[in-house]
């Protein structure tokens, strides 16, 4: 029998294995390390993407707070405006209300008594003068009640002295200023 030597085959289909394994080792870490490369790529686009859009959101949120303060800015003038258009509203529907007033208190006066100071408190209108009698005071009283553009007259003080032999009445009294309602609607109209 022939004598043949193996060990140089095996060794060399060892070697070739060996290689051939290597190879596939070398191929599947070269294909891993594609697709890290790949997936870090990918998922490294889609970061930038993401903070391009969260940027560019930042930079449109910016812009709407800048309209946004805009808009409260002209709100508050708008307020301002609206404020001081009322106002002068109310002060022209207001005007005539003090001709009436001083037309109605020269009504209502009767002879013998005399004003000597008028003043004016919200609706509250506090007259101070001197009369000839108490009874000329209580008249004045029942005028001013009568009255359209006074109601409520009410009394404070009233002294009575001697002066120069007349008896002389002193009084101060106070009553509300109303405005008509026939009166008040006719003034809405108007404005």
């Amino acid at each position: 029998m022939a004598r043949i030597n193996l060990l140089p085959w095996r060794a060399e289909r060892r070697r070739q294995r060996r290689t051939e394994f290597l190879a596939i080792v070398g191929i599947c870490a070269g294909v891993v390390v594609l697709i890290s490369a790949i997936t870090h790529f990918y998922f490294q686009s889609c970061l930038d993407f993401q903070s391009e859009r969260n940027q560019y959101l930042m930079a449109e949120i910016g812009k709407l707070d800048k309209q946004i303060h805009e808009i409260r800015e002209l709100e508050r003038e708008k307020a301002r405006l609206v404020a001081r258009m009322k106002a002068i509203q109310s002060l022209q529907t207001s005007r005539p209300i003090v001709v009436h007033l001083f037309d109605e208190l020269v009504r209502t006066i009767p002879d013998g008594v005399y004003l000597k100071q008028l003043s004016q408190t919200n609706r509250i209108i506090e007259v101070k003068g001197v009369a000839e009698s108490n009874a000329r005071v209580s008249n004045f009283m029942r005028n001013i009640e009568k009255s359209e553009w006074l109601k409520n007259p009410k009394l404070e003080i009233i002294e009575t002295t001697d002066a120069e032999k007349h008896r002389i009445s002193s009084f101060t009294l106070k009553a509300e200023q109303v405005v008509p309602r026939a009166n008040a609607q006719g003034e809405d109209d108007q404005t």
